[in-house]
């Protein structure tokens, strides 16, 4: 059974009289993510879903992102390497939502060990108000080291794994027509050698 993380906060109605006990809360389904081969600089790797919960009774706006520890000793994968699938969503009480992870590494990546937390937590509908609610699933990773010819074939080989099928039929129908267009002009060059010949061979009986 996965493990579901859950941090609930409850605002007294000191807070917000109007909704007196009232708990805002979240939860993820999944307690770490630990990939164990070494990924390579330019891949584009899909990460295991991220079910978010929302384990109060409000109705609210949640979002996913990426944070750290302030004294990890491991690198700190930047935002921009993440893309999530959606970002921000509503939820209702007792709701949850399937958010799609994938990583993608630049050509450039540093080797080394990766550390970072896939984070949910209620968005905050005043400005200025922060909401200290959250829930979040431990991310492990190693980059190995990779030349630059090699990290921008694995970001081809990625491409067209995670764009599958679509992407095998593009190159097929490009093949077909570099093929055709090879053949015409071999074709061409051909005749046109048989057409020299045989002038030739005219000439040569008239002569």
């Amino acid at each position: 059974m996965r493990k579901i993380l859950t941090v609930i906060v409850i605002f007294g109605a000191f807070l917000f009289p109007q909704t007196a006990f009232a708990k805002i809360g979240v939860g993820v389904g999944l307690g770490k993510v630990q990939i164990d081969e070494e990924l390579s600089p330019g891949g584009i790797y899909k990460l295991p879903t991220l079910p978010v919960l929302n384990t109060g009774d409000q109705d609210g706006d949640y979002e996913v992102t990426v944070t750290y520890l302030s004294d990890q000793s491991e690198f700190q994968p930047p935002v921009e390497w993440f893309t999530f699938g959606p970002q921000k969503f509503p939820l209702s009480a007792g709701g949850s939502q399937n958010v799609e992870v994938s990583l993608t590494l630049p050509v450039d990546a540093r080797p080394g060990d990766y550390f970072a937390f896939l984070e949910a937590h209620p968005v905050a509908k005043a400005e200025g108000v922060t909401i200290g609610v959250a829930a979040a699933t431990k991310l492990n990773f190693t980059v190995k080291p990779a030349g630059v010819l090699g990290a921008a074939v694995e970001r081809l080989r990625s491409l067209l794994e995670n764009n599958a099928p679509a992407s095998y039929i593009i190159i097929a129908v490009v093949g077909g027509v570099l093929t055709l267009s090879l053949l015409v002009v071999v074709g061409r060059k051909y005749l046109a050698v048989q057409i020299r010949i045989k002038s030739k061979s005219t000439r040569d009986k008239e002569s």
